[in-house]
């Protein structure tokens, strides 16, 4: 009796996972088709419009950039010199230091000769206590909030709060823009009149790049594997995934490294949520949510051009607290916007963006971490036959390798940030190894993200930096 129902369970399981990975193949298939005409349509347009025009457009937006810092002293400084160098009208720097417990603070005092300044704020966000506002004695728009710990989510409401231009930028601490990237991701938004809401830019991996006095001189590739997977990672998330979703207004992630947002839709909202590590995501869903009960036709959209390079951990203690954590976060905005998921009140949103986070973003790892363990025992034991076992290899295979290095491919035939040839390859050959080692290693990483979630885990994990920025 019990050697049959595991014999129906194992059958059971063959036909979810065979059906599951078709259609998640299925769906990519499709994104990779959009992204592929999008991103050549835009990028052919892009290429042809000088974005100089918007320079001394009357129509551009001045833009306040807040820098959430916690122990950042290591890159703060090349950080907010490199911002002081964008090609861009008007703009202000707010560093706001969330109770670091380095020399952040003293760094910046320091460097940018900052003086105490006293100054009203208006409190339309709830932050922690702010010690103090500081203003750069060279620089008139380089301001650092001085507040007492309460988290990103926390300083980056703070930040809105002090903020004077209509729209906010928020950057981490260790990023490092493109001259033109405030011209290029502002586009759309003066474009459309106040109709787009917030829009993001591409995020690429620093590790390799030779930079200097806070910009990247030299684009280069990593000689640390598990860096050069997540080069590819990025790529495939940002090149395929959020790509094919904005065209359809489906985005629901901004990533908190590099996006603008429209101060007076992000106060309406309630700013960001301070009980979530995913506050990025859980703020453009709310967003979203927001747009739709109130019968607005505001759109959120991904500008795949505009580059921020950020580092990368090189280890894999790191990285497997930064992808559990991302995780968790994933599970949390889903789970709070959990009445959206097939509500069709909030049209393609709760139709098909939510259920596509739910059904493949978040359970995905738990369809394939059955997989990892049940196929083996199955054709050990004989339940699943070796046919049927190849086919799930190579769907995996398919899923997993196979659409990384059309990330790739697109990467190279699009926007070819990467030089030399011999990047390309390299890149090409480990995203054939993927399946292989990269993800099950992730696939472990987003379990351990929900595990967290159930023991109810708070906190983001230290997260230490080496310093992109020379």
């Amino acid at each position: 009796m019990i050697g049959a129902v595991i014999h129906v369970f194992f059958q059971l399981f063959t036909y979810l996972f065979v059906a599951y990975m078709i259609v998640v193949i299925g769906f990519y298939s499709v994104m990779l088709v959009i992204s592929s005409r999008q991103l050549r349509e835009q990028y052919g347009l892009n290429q042809k419009e000088p974005y100089e025009d918007y320079l001394d457009n009357i129509d551009a937006k001045p833009v306040s950039v807040i820098v959430p810092a916690y122990n950042e002293e290591i890159g703060i400084y090349n950080s907010v010199r490199a911002l002081l160098s964008m090609n861009y009208s008007e703009y202000e720097i707010i560093v706001v230091n969330d109770g670091s417990k380095d020399q952040t603070v003293d760094i910046m005092i320091d460097k940018f000769d900052m003086k105490k300044i006293p100054r009203v704020v208006r409190k339309q966000l709830d932050t922690e206590s702010i010690r103090g506002i500081y203003q750069s004695s060279i620089h008139s728009n380089v301001f650092m909030v001085d507040k007492d710990n309460g988290g990103k989510a926390d300083a980056l409401n703070a930040g809105i709060n002090v903020s004077r231009y209509p729209y906010v930028c928020s950057l981490d601490g260790d990023s490092i823009l493109e001259r033109d990237a405030f011209l290029k991701v502002m586009k759309p938004i003066i474009e459309s009149d106040g109709e787009v809401i917030a829009a993001g830019g591409s995020i690429r991996i620093a590790n390799g790049c030779r930079i200097e006095r806070g910009e990247v001189m030299e684009i280069g590739l990593s000689k640390t594997p598990l860096v050069v997977m997540q080069v590819i990672e990025y790529l495939r998330a940002f090149l395929m995934g959020r790509i094919g979703l904005s065209r359809h207004n489906l985005l629901l992630i901004i990533s908190g490294a590099f996006g603008i947002f429209h101060k007076e839709s992000v106060i309406r909202a309630g700013g960001y949520r301070r009980e979530t590590v995913g506050e990025d995501m859980e703020l453009v869903v709310r967003l979203h949510r927001l747009m739709k009960e109130e019968k607005e036709k505001s759109q959120i959209v991904y500008v795949p051009d505009p580059v921020c390079w950020t580092e990368a951990p090189e280890d894999t203690t790191m990285l497997k607290r930064q992808r559990s954590r991302w995780h968790r976060g994933l599970f949390e905005s889903l789970w709070h916007h959990k009445r959206m998921l097939f509500n069709p009140r909030y049209g393609s949103i709760g139709m098909v963006s939510v259920p596509y986070f739910v059904f493949i973003e978040l359970i995905g790892p738990v369809i394939e971490l059955l997989g990892y363990i049940l196929v083996p025992i199955g054709v050990l034991t004989g339940i699943i036959h070796v046919q049927v076992a190849i086919l799930m290899f190579l769907l995996a295979l398919l899923y997993g390798s196979i659409l990384s290095m059309g990330a790739v491919l697109l990467e190279e035939w699009s926007l070819r940030r990467y030089p030399k040839e011999s990047h390309i390859v390299r890149l090409f050959l480990y995203a054939l190894s993927e399946t292989f080692w990269y993800r099950p290693l992730t696939v472990f990483w987003r379990m351990l993200g929900l595990v967290q979630v159930v023991r109810k885990q708070q906190g983001w994990g230290e997260m230490k930096r080496k310093g992109i920025s020379q």
